[in-house]
């Protein structure tokens, strides 16, 4: 299965690119940074885990994924609460990793059924 034709890694990389495009983060480059990464980590951690030969190694890179999303919610709920973004464009992004987290468990659920 060719990543880049999975809907969670084409999402991810989007939601990955508008956080990297939020000028407000630019003000404090540690809390940019930690977001920045968590969120690029998403869509290459996909990225990794599907090119892998094992049914296993997909799933843990998957999973590293989804946390990594966890992650990515946390900060989000902070730059909300710290005024760091907006509330319309945090409870969107929020809504989205929660998309994305189904999205990655049901994909995970799908390549277990194979082990």
């Amino acid at each position: 299965m060719n990543f880049e034709n999975l809907d969670v890694w084409k999402r991810s990389t989007r939601l990955s690119a508008d956080i990297y495009k939020t000028p407000t983060l630019k003000k404090d480059f540690g809390f940019r940074d930690q977001l920045t990464r968590s969120g690029l980590s998403v869509p290459s951690n996909i990225a990794e885990g599907m090119t892998r030969d094992s049914d296993k190694e997909k799933v843990r890179f998957l999973d590293i994924a989804r946390s990594s999303l966890a992650e990515a919610r946390t900060q989000i709920y902070i730059a909300i609460d710290i005024n760091y973004i907006e509330s319309d464009v945090g409870r969107a992004w929020l809504n989205e990793t929660f998309e994305l987290s189904k999205m990655l468990t049901s994909l995970i659920s799908k390549i277990k059924t194979r082990i």
